[in-house]
């Protein structure tokens, strides 16, 4: 399937990245939604992502407790996850967390775009 028709959700409360992680995964021809509230990812039931950048620590939210949830939801349990965070032991936390993938922020775009091209191709 080409990716231009693969939808990306990102979930981190930082306006930044998502307004940076945004336009190069346009750029490169995904379709992109976001959200900076992590709990607005358990509503989800129609027009699912075929792939979730999600943040560790997001206000309010832990994005481990997100994944978990996701991971434990019929509809949503075969969704990618990539983590992403500025904490040093993200690889633990995403993988107990039941994500997919990670990432440490800072992070190359080259590298995240390995990573989604992985789980969407």
């Amino acid at each position: 399937m080409n990716q231009k028709y693969k939808k990306i959700m990102i979930a981190d409360d930082d306006p930044g990245i998502i307004d940076a992680v945004e336009m190069i995964l346009e750029f490169e021809g995904y379709e992109v939604t976001s959200t900076i509230d992590g709990t607005t990812l358990l509503d989800l039931k129609k027009d699912l992502p075929d792939l979730l950048l999600l943040d560790i620590w997001m206000s309010g939210e832990d994005g481990r407790d997100i994944c978990k949830k996701l991971k434990q939801g019929t509809i949503t349990k075969n969704i990618p996850v990539i983590m992403i965070s500025a904490s040093r032991d993200i690889r633990d936390s995403a993988m107990a967390a039941g994500a997919d993938d990670f990432l440490a922020k800072p992070f190359e775009m080259d590298e995240l775009l390995r990573k989604i091209a992985h789980f969407t191709s």
